[in-house]
Parts: structure tokens; C-alpha cells; sequence
């Protein structure tokens, strides 16, 4: 009887070596535990093969956000603002410096949710976005118009000019009657208030009068100033003009 009861007491060999083996298995963890404490400020690299653990990397796991693409012509502002010769004329340089940082080119996450290629003026910020495929926007710093020359709405783009030609309105001369000069049209150029480009706004077929346009002005964008027209930086105009085709929609709020 006693020596049965010896024999019931004693741990069978597979027994001890399966308790050796979990208490070996603990160890390690334990041990790697106390490296990734101790060694936090550290980097250490540790073979997690020979544990038989999941080595799925959180990398792998990706956020569910539009990504922002990469376009060569929008890179730094020194760049993007350079001095440029375009048309015959030289644009000259923007100091960029002094332009606010939200107000320069740059590609973003469209925050509109129009169709790509549509135009949309977002007044009160002083933004134009420029809708792009895959959930991206161009975004660009705009001017403009003063309280009670602004207009909004729906429309498209009938149709674009490269250093066009500005006629004032004749209401524009009555209240500023030096412009007289001009009603016969103000030739393209640098002095020119439509700037290196302008793309003209109609809305059910017939011209609103209002022009997404460039301006030698470049202090005045985030401003209200215009006579309600949009106006950008010439070189993000002459930018934003060679990304737009005829019949581009523009959304005005």
C-alpha cells in the first residue's frame, strides 16, 4: 500500500518534461517582457520564430483615409512663385513669405465631396478647390468680392483667356470715371486687373459676369476687395488654367 501511494505521488517523466517545457515557454515571455521594459528607449532585435506566435505587423493594418497624391508642379513655394516668363510677358516673383501658408498652393483631402474637376469657391474661407480623382483637391488661396458684389451659385466654365483683354462695366466707370480710358478694353499684360489668365462664368447658358482670374495683386489674397469677381496669384492662375477644360462645373458658396 505505501509503496502504491510513493507511486501515485511521484510525477510521471512526460509529466515533468511537459511542466518544463511550459515553465521554459513562461521564462522566455517573461524574459522578453522584462527587455521591452527595461529597454524602452532602446532598439533590440528578438527571434520570435521559435515561439510559435502570430507575427502579423500592426503595419499592415492601414487607415481607411483618402490618400494625398504627388504632382511634380506642386512643390515648394520658392518654386511654385519663381519668376516666370509666360505669354511674352515676365511674371515676376512672388515673395511668398508673405503670403499666409493656407493660402498657397497645395494638394489636399477634398473636403467638398463634388465630382472630380468641378471648381469650388468657398468665399468666406478664400479658398478655391479644384476637385481631384481619388479623393484629393488642389487647393488655392483666392480674393474676393467686397460685401454686395459677391455672387454664388452653380455654374461652369464657358470658356478660358490667356492675358485677356478686361472691359470695365459702365456702372464700374460711373464709379470710377478714370477708367473711362477703358472702355474699349484694357489690352493683356501685367497691368492688367484680370491678370495671366480668366476663366469665364456662365450659368444656364449666359454670362454672370463674374471671372476666376488672375491678379498682379498678390497682397490682396484672403482679401474681400474685388468687384465680386475671384482672383488668384498669376502663377496659380496660370496653374489652375491648364487643369481646366471648357464646361467645368463651379460651385460659388
Amino acid at each position: 500500500m505505501r509503496k502504491l501511494q510513493q507511486m501515485a505521488e511521484t510525477p510521471r517523466e512526460d509529466e515533468i518534461r511537459e511542466t518544463e517545457g511550459l515553465t521554459s515557454r513562461r521564462a522566455v515571455l517573461a524574459g522578453l517582457g522584462a527587455v521591452a521594459l527595461a529597454g524602452a528607449g532602446c532598439s533590440r532585435t528578438v527571434d520570435m520564430s521559435a515561439m510559435g506566435l502570430d507575427n502579423l505587423t500592426t503595419g499592415s493594418i492601414r487607415p481607411i483615409r483618402p490618400s494625398i497624391s504627388v504632382d511634380s508642379n506642386i512643390t515648394s513655394p520658392n518654386v511654385m512663385y519663381a519668376a516666370v516668363t509666360d505669354g511674352g510677358f515676365a511674371v515676376p516673383e512672388v515673395p511668398y513669405q508673405k503670403v499666409k501658408a493656407e493660402f498657397r498652393r497645395q494638394i489636399v483631402v477634398d473636403p467638398t465631396g463634388e465630382a472630380p474637376g468641378t471648381l469650388v469657391v468657398h468665399t468666406k474661407e478664400r479658398l478655391l478647390y479644384l476637385v481631384q480623382p481619388g479623393g484629393d483637391a488642389i487647393r488655392y488661396g483666392v480674393g474676393v468680392g467686397k460685401d454686395g458684389f459677391r455672387w454664388s451659385g452653380r455654374a461652369n466654365i464657358q470658356y478660358g483667356r490667356e492675358w485677356p483683354t478686361w472691359t470695365p462695366p459702365a456702372e464700374m466707370i460711373q464709379r470710377k470715371p478714370e477708367l473711362v480710358k477703358w472702355q474699349g478694353g484694357q489690352p493683356g499684360g501685367l497691368d492688367n486687373p484680370l491678370g495671366a489668365r480668366a476663366l469665364y462664368i456662365y450659368q444656364d447658358g449666359k454670362d454672370t459676369g463674374y471671372r476666376i482670374h488672375g491678379s498682379p495683386e498678390w497682397w490682396s489674397i484672403g482679401q474681400a476687395m474685388s468687384s465680386g469677381c475671384v482672383r488668384l496669384i498669376n502663377q496659380d492662375i496660370i496653374d489652375l488654367y491648364s487643369r481646366v477644360s471648357k464646361k467645368n462645373p463651379v460651385v460659388v458658396i
